[in-house]
């Protein structure tokens, strides 16, 4: 398999920032880590093992990029406005830096990526793609949280107003540009949780998400696992291989 590592200091979160590619063609995929992680987590707990068919089939090829969770969201010190205007400069990074990049290692300047991740990961992913669908062509999240007056985030409802813009599914229910729905609805949403042990907030807002993309007739993919399916790596290993070789058939 070819792997790269790459490392620059970012001019928007103006510090240095790593990332590492996995695959030598295919779809491009960023993939985003999950809470609090790095950019080497998808090889770390076997991600890239279990999907190596598809990235060595030349069917797909991972950005795998590191977030600044502890700066932003995790950052329970300091007040919601600055969390949300940290999470702001990663937005720039990857909107400003990342996608570029991969455009240029791809040699195709227009292409649109795929985002994709895990847990936080997935709430990354569903959040990057509902706020730049011009530069992403769809996301598969994997048991997400997408509202931030969630525990977890030390915030309440009370704050939401600071953070509006990043709490997806408070801003897509509100949304009525037809510009961002005509995008969404040209685009592979495909996002999944399981029914088993500490997925109940994540299947409660998947729920939610899938009612309102159904609201907006926004075609997308939500897929309810069993009640055995519980929010860790063995199970998210299978749902990849499954929405990959569903999308990017591993026949072909």
């Amino acid at each position: 398999m070819q792997i790269e590592e790459h490392q620059w200091f970012s001019p928007n979160l103006h510090r240095d920032m790593a990332f590492k590619v996995y695959g030598h063609w295919g779809v491009p995929i960023l993939v985003f880590p999950c809470s609090l992680g790095r950019y080497y987590d998808y090889e770390g707990m076997g991600m890239i093992d279990a999907i190596t068919e598809f990235i060595d089939g030349g069917k797909i090829k991972l950005y795998c990029i590191d977030s600044v969770d502890a700066e932003s969201w995790y950052h329970f010190s300091i007040t919601p406005a600055e969390r949300n205007a940290r999470h702001e400069a990663y937005d720039r990074y990857i909107v400003r830096e990342v996608i570029p990049f991969i455009r240029t290692h791809c040699k195709q300047p227009d292409i649109r990526v795929m985002a994709n991740g895990c847990s936080m990961g997935a709430y990354h992913a569903v959040n990057a793609f509902l706020k730049h669908p011009d530069l992403f062509a769809g996301t598969i999240a994997l048991s997400g949280l997408y509202r931030l007056d969630r525990t977890e985030f030390g915030l309440s409802t009370k704050d939401i107003p600071a953070v509006y813009f990043n709490s997806p599914l408070h801003y897509l229910a509100a949304l009525d540009n037809q510009w961002f729905i005509d995008w969404y609805r040209q685009s592979d949403i495909v996002v999944c949780a399981g029914q088993g042990a500490w997925e109940t907030e994540a299947l409660e807002d998947t729920r939610e998400l899938a009612d309102t993309l159904r609201e907006k007739r926004i075609p997308a993919w939500v897929d309810i696992w069993g009640e055995d399916v519980s929010h860790d790596w063995p199970w998210w290993y299978q749902q990849m291989n499954y929405f990959l070789d569903n999308l990017y058939s591993r026949e072909n």
